[in-house]
């Protein structure tokens, strides 16, 4: 692994753990915000969250720019998470996915509350105007991620152009980091704006339930790896 990489994978590892104590912050937030205060509260933790990916894919994109294959290759994930990795990371509609199965399980769990009329405010509570808008902003991702998926299935269409002796090298490795920001885009626009269709305590809970699956997924994918000798 290249120096530069050496750099990225330490960075990683301290965004990782920042992210647990981001979310023990979502965890510990007063749900349902009673008093304004709470709700600003909220607000600010959700955005400390948002800016802290943000933050992930800043980096990410710089480490692009000086290695695009190994950053496409992601040797700081697991095993597991490169077999479900969509383009160096998790796929833009698995957020839509998680807004589904988390609406599901909140709205079981408060199912009798639901039906006599009280309001439980959490994702078991989205309107019929928010699930329009999840819908909506869900057709309009998968539209995104075909496209990008397409523009890398032409670059690697063209990987005989790799072995010419007139070949622009530099050109070709442009198109693919072109790709990877292209895919981390969506991935943070995607986050952005379904929180931006969730109520605070919704937002939350939907962060917190993200960050679970990510946490999972890594850390069984740490126990295989090391059944395997692989770390």
């Amino acid at each position: 692994m290249s120096s530069s990489f050496t750099s990225f994978a330490s960075f990683y590892e301290t965004w990782f753990e920042q992210l647990h104590h981001l979310v023990h912050q979502l965890s510990t937030c007063p749900r349902p915000p009673t008093p304004p205060d709470h709700h600003h509260h909220l607000l600010h933790v959700v955005q400390k969250v948002i800016s802290h990916y943000a933050e992930y894919y800043r980096v990410k994109a710089l480490a692009a720019e000086r290695d695009a294959l190994a950053v496409f290759v992601a040797p700081w994930a697991t095993t597991l998470e490169r077999s479900l990795h969509w383009i160096a990371g998790w796929r833009p509609t698995t957020a839509f996915h998680l807004v589904y199965s988390e609406s599901s399980i909140h709205f079981e769990a408060h199912i009798v509350d639901i039906l006599r009329g009280f309001r439980t405010g959490d994702l078991g509570d989205l309107s019929p105007s928010q699930f329009r808008c999840v819908s909506e902003l869900q057709c309009e991702t998968v539209k995104e991620e075909n496209a990008i998926s397409e523009e890398l299935s032409e670059w690697q269409e063209g990987a005989s152009e790799l072995m010419g002796a007139c070949t622009n090298l530099d050109m070709k490795m442009g198109r693919l980091v072109s790709v990877l920001k292209k895919a981390d885009d969506l991935r943070l626009r995607t986050v952005r704006k379904v929180v931006e269709l969730l109520t605070p305590q919704q937002a939350v809970e939907f962060l917190i339930a993200a960050a679970e699956l990510q946490f999972g997924v890594r850390g069984w994918g740490m126990n295989q790896d090391r059944r395997r000798g692989n770390v």
